[in-house]
């Protein structure tokens, strides 16, 4: 399963997240535009593989989307292997430093939680989350803690 995909699957199920939400900005006098890979009512999420280098991006693609929605930065990066790689290593670290929402989660058990949503909180109000909040060490998807962090504080466009 590839990261689209994946991506999919997770921001459906964040209280109703919205994938590859398109936002402009004008530099230069030129209109230009950032894609999100899942934004919520309070963030944007940038979603990475952790065999992929180019995840180190989705934290610099977290916070520009963050300066130009006013939302709080998150990222999550799938975990394909079972344990911290250097990219999931270097993430965690490097968010930490930036003050960024950051989780690792199971392809797994992303994949699992999807299929099992229907069966979750019958008769409950569904525009409630249902994130998995603390999880043990074998799901390895604890995403309630991302939606703890405060707002970002947009920066000012220059043209």
């Amino acid at each position: 399963m590839g990261e689209v995909t994946v991506t999919a699957l997770l921001c459906g199920l964040l209280g109703g997240g919205a994938t590859e939400v398109r936002h402009e900005f004008v530099n230069l006098g030129v209109t230009r535009a950032v894609r999100i890979d899942c934004e919520t009512p309070t963030h944007v999420i940038e979603v990475g593989l952790d065999t992929s280098s180019g995840s180190r991006d989705s934290l610099h693609q977290a916070l520009f989307a963050a300066a130009l929605t006013g939302k709080a930065p998150a990222v999550v990066l799938i975990d394909t292997d079972g344990v911290e790689g250097r990219y999931e290593y270097e993430m965690r670290v490097v968010a930490a430093r930036a003050g960024v929402a950051y989780r690792s989660c199971s392809q797994g058990f992303v994949e699992r939680w999807r299929a099992t949503s229907p069966w979750r909180g019958v008769g409950l109000d569904k525009s409630l989350d249902d994130l998995p909040r603390n999880a043990n060490a074998a799901s390895r998807c604890d995403l309630g803690a991302l939606f703890d962090m405060p707002g970002a504080v947009p920066v000012p466009t220059t043209d």
